[in-house]
This record gives C-alpha cells, structure tokens and sequence, in this order.
C-alpha cells in the first residue's frame, strides 16, 4: 500500500514539473506591443494580426490557425481591464483557475521536495514549509485633488495647473529602501513568498494553514541597512504641480481621472491615478439642473401685456426672447441648446428663463389717470382716491347710519 503512494505521488509530481515547462509565450509579445500599451494599440494590433493570420486567408499554412488562436486568446486577455491587471500580477497562472490564485494546484506540490511529501502522509506532528516566489509589484494608490472652477469653464472646459501632494520613489535609494551599497535580501523564514504553511498531523489526516510571515510582513524581503530617507519604506511624500485639461459639461461632486499621475508603485508597479474633485462656484445669473440652465427675468407690465422682443443672456452672449402677448408671471420660456454640453458628449440642455411681471409703482397723476380709464374700459370699479379713514371710523360711520 506504501509503495503504491509513493509511485502516485511520484507521477504526481512528474506532472507538475511538465506543466511548469510547458510555459506560454508572453501575451504582449503575441500581440507585438508594450506592456504600457493603450486600449487603442492593442486593438490595432490585434486586427493587423488577425487579417494577417486568418485560417481563410492562409489556407497553404499549418501554423496560421495556431498562430491565430494564440493571438486570439492574447487579445481577449489584455482587451478586459481586469484580466489584464490580473495577467500583468500573475502572468498567466493567475487566469488559470486550477492555479487557485497561487495554493491549492497542482504547482504547490512542486515546490516541495520529496521529503516534504513522505512526512506530509508519513510523519507525524506540526512542520512549517515555505513556498519561493519572486516579490511582486505593487500599483501606487489613487491620490484625490479638488478644484474649483466658475461655470463659465465647466461649460467650455478648461486648462488649469494644480499643486498636490503624492508618493515619490525615493530619490536616495531609488525605491529600494536600502542605503548605498546594500540590498533587500530574501527573508529566510518564508523563502521569499510572504507566506508560511503550517503542516499538522494527526489521526484524521493533514491539515495546512497559511499564513503571513512574520519576519517580513509577506513582503518576501528584509532590509538589513534601511535608507536614511524613506526609513526603508522605498518612498518619499513629494509637493507637484500638473497642467490638466478639464472636460466640458463637468459638474459638481463629478471626478476627472488623470491616469499616472498619482503615487508610485513599489517593486516597478505603475502609478496610480490622479482624481480630481470638481466644485463648480455658484453663478450669479444661471443656476444648473442637470444640463439644463435657469434664470429669472423681469419684466415690465406693458410688455407682458402687449408682447415684444427682449435680450436674454446666456454663456454665449445675449439672445433675443419674443414675449407673446399675455405673459403672466410665472411662465417658462426656452431656448433651445443653449445650456450646458453633455459631459458624455451628447447634445447641449436648454437655457430656461422663468418670467416675472413687475407691478408699477410710484405713478405720477396722469399715469394713475390712464390706469383708471384702462380700468373703465375693462368694467373695472376702481376709486379716484382710496379712503383715508381708519377701520375704527368706517365701522362708527356706518353705526350712525343705523
């Protein structure tokens, strides 16, 4: 019965050290492009391929049809963000599931040598192993900035420079975090990987924990000499001041994202990503809902009686407004595309203009005259003068009466 797991295992193990050679070719170098290429190169590149390599188009070579599955799988790796951030971590282990995120396949027994299995189904008691990797990279986090801007250039979109502060790779030990003439060395106790298992045998079988080392804090690597500078830590908080170009049709509480502008990577990972906070001052004419703008107008009594033409201003300039005849207060007129772009590039809103009717004030006699005999002319009763006497008075006056 021993003999027949030892040869299982054995195969086992035969089958791990075949798949570890049998190693994809680098999806980027399928593709022909940078590992910092954009959405667009790799697009473009993919299509020139495809056209190049298609079964239909190389009907006389064997090798096209491989070679266009291989620059299929490529593409529909790097075109998904996510699977791309993924294969940019892992490589390919990490889109494969039975590597499990790195424990648990078949490649874990690999790393463990002949005995470590023997004592594993053999031995007994508690036995710590470790697992090699090679330290990876780490992205830089996102750094948020606000920025206040007037409406005028969220409807135009504007260049503005801003001051923030981000992580820099230090400039004395250039991101390693060790002084001049050192090195990170591997942890000893975890081989490098970051992680420890812990093997326990019992009657019921084994069971294996793994957790974060110790010694290194899962970084893989321990500074002997730290930098004086970053006090090990491979970077530095650093002031900058960028030119960034604001889109038109932003709003309040919106976010522009500058990609590689926030903090460093560790390890050669890539920077993170610069998200600006826009605040949009408040307008002493326009007030926004959505993409639509509002504004009040007043106008005269004539006018919202007889009807005409008035100047409306926009962002743009003045517009002429006709006023139909009627006008009450409280009516909404628009102008059409005249209120603010579309952020997602659509079309313009509308610039609405709320009317209010002024009621005149301060007559001369000969206006109050007119108003009485335009009154008259409506059947109107209006008095020639209003009466001066109090309530008190009124109410004795008609006493009297009785």
């Amino acid at each position: 019965m021993t003999k027949c797991r030892v040869q299982s295992w054995c195969c086992i193990l035969h089958l791990s050290f075949a798949v570890k050679m049998t190693e994809k070719r680098d999806y980027y170098e399928t593709l022909g492009v940078s590992r910092n290429a954009s959405q667009d190169e790799i697009k473009r590149a993919y299509r020139r391929l495809a056209r190049q390599y298609h079964p239909d188009v190389n009907k006389h070579n064997p090798d096209a049809e491989a070679r266009f599955k291989e620059i299929n799988e490529a593409y529909q790796v790097l075109s998904d963000p996510e699977k791309r951030e993924i294969y940019d971590r892992y490589g390919h282990r990490g889109l494969d599931q039975n590597y499990a995120g790195g424990y648990g396949g078949i490649e874990d027994f690999a790393d463990f040598g002949f005995t470590d299995i023997f004592d594993m189904f053999f031995g007994t008691g508690t036995r710590t192993t470790t697992r090699r990797s090679r330290p990876r990279a780490e992205p830089g986090g996102d750094v948020r900035c606000e920025i206040e801007i007037t409406l005028e250039e969220a409807a135009r979109g504007a260049r503005r420079e801003v001051t923030f502060e981000r992580m820099e790779l230090c400039p004395t030990c250039a991101g390693t975090g060790t002084q001049a003439g050192s090195r990170p060395e591997v942890c000893g106790l975890c081989g490098g990987s970051g992680q420890v298992r812990q093997q326990q045998h019992s009657f019921f079988g084994t069971q294996i924990r793994i957790s974060t080392c110790p010694r290194c804090h899962g970084e893989g690597r321990v500074i002997g000499s730290p930098c004086q500078q970053c006090r090990g830590h491979g970077r530095v908080r650093g002031r900058v001041t960028r030119t960034v170009d604001i889109p038109a049709g932003v709003d309040s509480g919106m976010q522009v994202r500058i990609p590689g502008e926030g903090d460093a990577g560790l390890r050669g990972g890539p920077r993170g990503d610069l998200l600006l906070a826009i605040q949009v001052q408040p307008h002493k004419v326009f007030e926004r809902r959505g993409n639509d703008l509002w504004c009040r107008l007043t106008i005269s009594f004539p006018l919202a009686a007889l009807g005409g033409h008035l100047e409306v201003p926009t962002l743009d300039g003045s517009e002429t407004l006709y006023v139909a005849p009627g006008t009450q207060s409280g009516e909404v007129y628009s102008l059409r595309g005249k209120g603010m772009p579309d952020p997602a590039g659509g079309t313009h809103g509308d610039l609405n203009v709320l009317i209010h009717v002024q009621t005149p004030t301060h007559l001369t006699e000969e206006q109050k005259d007119l108003l009485r005999k335009f009154a008259r002319l409506r059947g109107e009763d209006i008095k020639a003068e209003e009466d001066k006497k109090s309530f008190f008075e009124r109410v004795r006056d008609a006493l009297d009466g009785l």
